[in-house]
């Protein structure tokens, strides 16, 4: 990271702006171009390590590349201020931010998807214990998006 100072190790702070925020982008490389897709997300923490659910459609762009190119980056933005000033060059901004890269899965085990399911859920209206029907459950892809590496800053 560029700028120490705007670097936040504190994990108590990582966690709470990461359980606060909604969207998660995901960048693939495709074939030397980059697709970024927004999701919704669910997590959970162990030993300090992230593990990322979301979910969409068994076809597909996204599905496709998590298959052939599972290494990826990813992104979490929010807490945006703008700091106006006389000068247009003198506008800054206030913002939180986590970045990291990983490695994507298919979550096939069916407690496992429904599990995350929930936390996705959860993630987006603040509810779990959710029914999830089986029809629904097969045709639904859950992907595991486990943080090799993660840093967080802010300004």
């Amino acid at each position: 990271m560029r700028r120490n100072d705007r670097e936040i190790t504190d994990r108590a702070q990582i966690e709470s702006f990461i359980a606060e925020e909604k969207i998660l982008r995901v960048g693939f490389c495709d074939g030397g171009e980059v697709y970024i897709v927004p999701v919704n997300y669910g997590y959970t923490v162990s030993d300090g390590k992230y593990t990322f659910y979301f979910h969409g459609a068994q076809a597909g762009r996204k599905y496709d590349l998590a298959a052939a190119s599972p290494k990826v980056g990813f992104e979490i933005d929010g807490k945006y201020q703008l700091l106006e000033s006389e000068a247009a060059c003198g506008h800054s901004a206030k913002y939180q931010s986590v970045i990291g890269t990983g490695t994507l899965s298919l979550v096939e085990d069916i407690d496992e998807k429904k599990a995350a399911l929930d936390r996705v859920m959860k993630q987006a209206t603040g509810k779990s214990d959710w029914d999830y029907p089986e029809n629904m459950l097969s045709k639904t892809a859950v992907f595991r998006l486990e943080a090799d590496k993660l840093s967080c800053k802010a300004k």
